[in-house]
């Protein structure tokens, strides 16, 4: 049987890898200020490391490419020092570690990655429209 949908695997496996890397990155933003975290460190930037997997196509055994997240990884980056005394964080000489996060490059990754998630979404759609089209051919 044809499957008219060839693709779809590849497409949804992008877009939940494109939907992890969007909550990371929100996760980045929203504590891009936290001076203290469960450990006691201020919080350290993550990002998504993408891997591409061969799967098994449906009808004619070939590969068809998927990406996946292989891990989520903490950035090695150190924390930004900044002076503020009065911070309840600050050390003796007034230092306070802040996360080392970005926001103008966090901001840059979520249109990047928003992007990513609607052109993959288009896929989808498109590949809908046309299943649409093949099944009213035979009416």
């Amino acid at each position: 049987m044809l499957d008219v949908l060839t693709g779809i695997q590849s497409t949804t496996a992008a877009l939940n890898a494109e939907r992890t890397r969007l909550d990371v990155i929100s996760e980045n933003i929203a504590n891009a200020q936290t001076t203290r975290g469960p450990d006691g460190k201020p919080y350290q930037r993550q990002v998504v490391v993408f891997q591409t997997v061969l799967q098994k196509a449906i009808d004619g055994g070939g590969e068809v490419p998927a990406v996946r997240v292989a891990r989520i990884q903490k950035d090695t980056r150190p924390p930004q020092l900044v002076y503020e005394p009065g911070h309840p964080d600050a050390d003796a000489n007034g230092m306070v570690a802040l996360p080392n996060i970005n926001i103008h490059e966090e901001m840059a990754d979520l249109i990047a990655a928003s992007r990513a998630f609607d052109a993959n979404l288009a896929v989808v759609r498109n590949a809908r429209s046309m299943a649409l089209a093949t099944l009213a051919i035979g009416k």
